[in-house]
């Protein structure tokens, strides 16, 4: 099939609006990797994200924000567990990843972006995208008090610091990990976030229809500076045509700020960079409704919201 589906990755081959679907992709190759059976923490954090998403998860409500759905989180994972597999592979003399750490990467794909979901009985706040300046700070909390229930108590407090690299709550050369390791993990998960969300089939009609509202709630399309304030994004079409701008400042955070792992992909996919391929079509597309070509997004993206 050459018509890639909206509800597919870049394969065309996983549904990423199916949390099972990407489980037992990631169980694949973790398998693959390590040559074991599924491991308990890695199969029981896609349960409870999953719960944590519909709102079964004691103490929570239902994701309530569009963008950052539960697909965006399964196809972050997705590309997360791709990188993980396309460094062990080509890593040559640097550090291994080991079955722990690689099981510690994609629990943080999962719940990295949990801080948007607000707490039942949240009187602040109305929306979770409210939390867009503070939610990577929020799912770090999360993480340290979630993993010890899942066998992975000693990652407890670096995982914080690893969600923090797919944020811009903190510039990544401040981030701080115990070991190089880790900061191999945050780079890759980074890199994950950026290349799974600009290569989503429906990515500028989800910049359009879900994500400018986010922005709009979270209060990031206006910025106060010492000359007054200044309009960052002044409608959801500037938002899709400001993509190619944005495209730039994440090249260079891909990199330079993240080492350049999105190039891992490649290795996984033992040939072209398929993650890379298809942001650029999104780019060239922006491009051209930019510069005023008679075209439409027309594309419907799929729901994961209750």
């Amino acid at each position: 099939m050459n018509f890639r589906r909206s509800e597919f990755d870049v394969t065309n081959r996983i549904n990423t609006t199916d949390p099972v679907c990407v489980k037992l992709e990631v169980a694949r190759l973790y398998a693959r990797l390590y040559s074991r059976e599924k491991p308990a923490p890695l199969m029981q954090a896609f349960d409870d994200i999953v719960s944590l998403y519909r709102g079964e998860y004691e103490g929570y409500a239902a994701c309530d924000t569009d963008y950052h759905d539960l697909q965006h989180v399964l196809e972050v994972t997705l590309a997360m567990a791709r990188l993980l597999d396309g460094y062990e592979h080509s890593r040559g003399d640097g550090p291994s990843i080991d079955d722990r750490l690689f099981q510690l990467g994609v629990i943080c794909a999962l719940f990295h972006d949990c801080g948007y979901i607000r707490k039942r009985g949240d009187k602040r706040h109305r929306h979770g995208a409210e939390y867009t300046s503070k939610h990577v700070s929020r799912g770090a909390r999360f993480l340290k008090g979630y993993l010890p229930t899942i066998g992975m108590e000693e990652f407890a407090d670096v995982a914080g610091s690893i969600v923090h690299f797919t944020g811009y709550e903190r510039p990544v050369a401040t981030i701080r990990v115990p070991s190089p390791i880790f900061k191999l993990i945050g780079s890759l998960l980074g890199s994950a976030d950026i290349i799974a969300q600009m290569s989503d089939r429906c990515y500028l009609e989800k910049c359009r229809d879900r994500l400018f509202p986010e922005f709009v709630a979270g209060g990031i399309t206006r910025k106060q500076t010492g000359k007054g304030e200044i309009v960052v994004f002044a409608s959801a079409e500037d938002l899709v045509r400001k993509t190619p701008s944005f495209y730039q400042t994440a090249s260079r955070r891909l990199d330079t700020d993240l080492g350049g792992c999105y190039r891992y992909a490649q290795t996984h996919f033992g040939g072209n960079n398929l993650y890379m391929d298809a942001v650029q079509q999104n780019v060239r597309f922006a491009e051209r409704l930019g510069a005023g070509a008679q075209m439409a997004l027309r594309r419907q993206p799929p729901s994961t919201i209750n």
